[in-house]
This record gives structure tokens, sequence and C-alpha cells, in this order.
């Protein structure tokens, strides 16, 4: 069954990669067969300022089950980001992350591993605070084969949250 995915990630820095793993599919026979629906639109509205980013991640979490957060060096860093993962979990999407550093940008390059803390996800019984790290699952896409992967990550994802 292929799923709407958003792609959370850090534009400016990780696009070339992040580009690698949005299509991903064009190497299946067909979209479905990846596994995944790709809701990002992130390019276009990245020029129109924060009230257009905001309702964009709105609109573009509709009709998703399952939140990818590809985790480049400043992922964690960034307000959209967490702001999208905020989102996510209010929704009830399945999450997951991703780490790309290894993979090789426009230049042939890979990067430092991203943190994945994200800040406070939740809280447990105790009312300790949780983390991203502790609460969703997180892959690297080089070597835990993201390509061959993916879809199953994100099924899985979607299962464990009732989707």
């Amino acid at each position: 069954m292929a799923r709407r995915v958003f792609f959370s990630f850090h534009f400016e820095r990780d696009i070339w990669r992040v580009g690698q793993i949005r299509n991903s599919w064009l190497l299946k026979p067909d979209r479905e067969s990846a596994g995944f629906w790709d809701a990002a639109k992130w390019e276009e509205v990245k020029r129109k300022g924060d009230p257009a980013i905001a309702t964009w991640i709105e609109n573009s979490l509709n009709g998703t089950s399952v939140t990818v957060v590809l985790i480049g060096a400043e992922t964690s860093k960034r307000k959209w980001v967490r702001h999208e993962i905020e989102k996510s979990i209010k929704r009830g999407n399945g999450i997951l992350g991703i780490h790309i550093h290894n993979m090789k940008d426009k230049n042939g390059m890979t990067d430092i591993k991203g943190d994945t803390t994200f800040g406070e996800v939740g809280k447990n019984i105790l009312g300790k605070s949780i983390y991203f790290w502790e609460k969703y699952p997180i892959y690297d896409w080089v070597s835990d084969s993201g390509r061959e992967n993916l879809g199953k990550w994100v099924e899985e994802a979607a299962r464990k949250a009732g989707k």
C-alpha cells in the first residue's frame, strides 16, 4: 500500500541529499512499488515567508499518514522542522527519522551526523521529558539501505501509529 509521506528537513543545507531520497521511487516500476507518496513542495513556498510556510505545513500534512524527518548536520536546530514534528505528533502521524549525513552532496561530500533530540516530544508517566530518539525509530539511509527499505520503514511507522 502506498502512503502519503511528509518529508521534514533542513532545506538549504540538505536539499541535494533530500532530492535523492524523494526521487528514490524512480528506480521502482511505479510509485506504488516505492511504498510512499511524497507530499513535499517546500521549494515553492520557502520564498513567501513565515505565514506561508506555516500554512503550507498544515496543508501538506493533510492526507499524510507518516512524517519522515531527514536528519542532516543541522536539522535539529531548524524551527520549521520542530514545528513539523509537533504538528505531525498532534495529527497522529507515524514518525521516523533517517540520518542522511553519509549521503554525498552535489560536490561528492558527506557531512557530520546530526543530533536527534529535536526538543521534547512528550512526557512519560513520571512526567519526565521524552525526546525524538527515545520515541521514534531512526535509520541511516546509507548503512541501513534506505533505497530498498524506505517503504518498509514508512509502513511500520504507520502501523505503530494505527494508520
